[in-house]
């Protein structure tokens, strides 16, 4: 299939911002034409064509203005400048339960929102078991949808958005709302959509999803375009746009190299647990990419880096440095410290300063995890002392275009051999 499914040209969306609501009344009424606002300028000159056939993803920060170009596409809020143009009909799945009316029941929704895509009701009679088959929300479908949980209107959003079946299917992150089964369940959809030549254009934060269904990618920041091409390419720059606040480029380095406490430049959990004696201090501590670059999300099959900058506050024997990665259940899956790793660290004495690297290749599945850090030591009499321990500290977010059945990819080889 050939052509143009979505242009967008040039196009901007300028808010006015008022400081209170009279100061609208103001303007509107000045015979001397006073300014009582600040313009907001949430896009900028955004340029991007999509073929019919095509899934490209829309990658950005909050507030980049993702969401504000989707209602542009999709008519509910018009651009200030520039030209768009979506050929087709055009099923949308934007904010949760837009368009539907919470006194009305699941079914009575169906046929309003079938009626305003221009069906008629026979037409929708004939959709409707297609629709609670996927919805999959049991008696609840005859119930008002005030009742509903956020589950179950995705689930009834989702089911009507494609089984109208458009020509551009528009998702913003909706699906995150929905259970891991039926996200599975609307991805296999997408897949049927692109197997059958639909244009799919989707928001979203998980990179998993960009580089296992997008053909295309583009990253949005501060209302700008950054960068279009390959999803593994916009995944990197979206992954370096997050991280570029807090990076520069310094004379000598091929690199980008951090500057100020890398602490400072990762989101930490504000319900980490953070105790110990106090005799040794996890100062500052980071996770890198293989381009040394600081970062919550590491591709798979790629070299990463804990660091951790550790400074006494007394004496310590023989201090043990420990990392672990746990799953977002509390599980813990992979770790290592510096006894196991045979590392002798010797007496410690106060004010001696140490930087601890823990670097490996990620082989987890693609996902979220939680990092804790540890030192410790044992005592004379045997038992350990902890000195200081942040558990849960920070997220690590894995990036993966394969997936393998579990949590850890053992990297099997699979040979197929026709005998007859």
């Amino acid at each position: 299939m050939t052509g143009t499914a979505i242009l967008i040209k040039g196009v901007g969306k300028t808010y006015r911002l008022y400081h209170k609501p009279s100061d609208r009344a103001k303007e509107a009424l000045s015979l001397r034409r006073k300014k009582y606002h600040q313009d907001f300028h949430a896009l900028t000159g955004i340029d991007l064509v999509i073929n019919k056939g095509e899934t490209v993803g829309i990658l950005g920060r909050n507030g980049s203005g993702k969401s504000t170009l989707l209602k542009i596409l999709t008519g509910v809020t018009p651009q200030t400048s520039g030209e768009v143009a979506v050929k087709g009909k055009v099923a949308a799945l934007l904010e949760l339960g837009a368009g539907f009316n919470l006194d009305m029941t699941g079914i009575e929704n169906i046929y309003l929102n079938g009626t305003m895509q221009g069906l008629s009701r026979t037409e929708i009679e004939t959709l409707i078991p297609a629709i609670v088959e996927f919805a999959d929300i049991g008696e609840f479908i005859d119930q008002p949808v005030k009742t509903y949980s956020s589950g179950m209107f995705v689930r009834l959003a989702f089911a009507l958005a494609i089984n109208v079946d458009p020509d551009v299917l528009i998702v913003d992150e909706a699906l995150s709302v929905g259970d891991i089964y039926f996200q599975a369940k609307c991805y296999r959809k997408f897949e049927e959509f692109k197997k059958a030549g639909k244009t799919i254009l989707f928001v979203t934060h998980d990179m998993n999803s960009v580089l296992k269904y997008c053909d295309r990618a583009m990253v949005l920041d501060h209302g700008s375009k950054v960068g279009e091409g390959t999803p593994k390419e916009m995944v990197d720059l979206y992954k370096r746009t997050v991280a570029g606040i807090n990076t520069t480029q310094e004379k000598g380095y091929s690199k980008p190299r951090y500057v100020g406490l890398w602490r400072d430049g990762i989101t930490i959990n504000p319900s980490a647990q953070d105790y110990g004696d106090g005799r040794l201090r996890i100062v500052d501590f980071g996770i890198f990419d293989e381009e040394g670059t600081l970062t919550q999300s590491i591709m798979k099959n790629t070299r990463f880096t804990v660091k951790m900058r550790i400074v006494a506050k007394g004496d310590v024997s023989d201090p043990i440095f420990a990392l672990t990665i746990k799953d977002i259940k509390g599980l813990e899956l992979t770790g290592t410290n510096s006894k196991l790793e045979m590392m002798d660290v010797g007496p410690v004495s106060d004010g001696m300063e140490f930087l601890v690297d823990f670097s490996a290749t990620m082989q987890l599945q693609g996902g979220h995890y939680l990092i804790s850090l540890g030192c410790t030591s044992y005592n004379g009499g045997g038992e350990l002392d902890v000195h200081h321990r942040l558990y849960d500290i920070f997220s690590l977010y894995v990036v993966a275009s394969k997936f393998v059945v579990g949590i850890y990819d053992m990297g099997f080889d699979l040979s197929l051999e026709r005998v007859n």
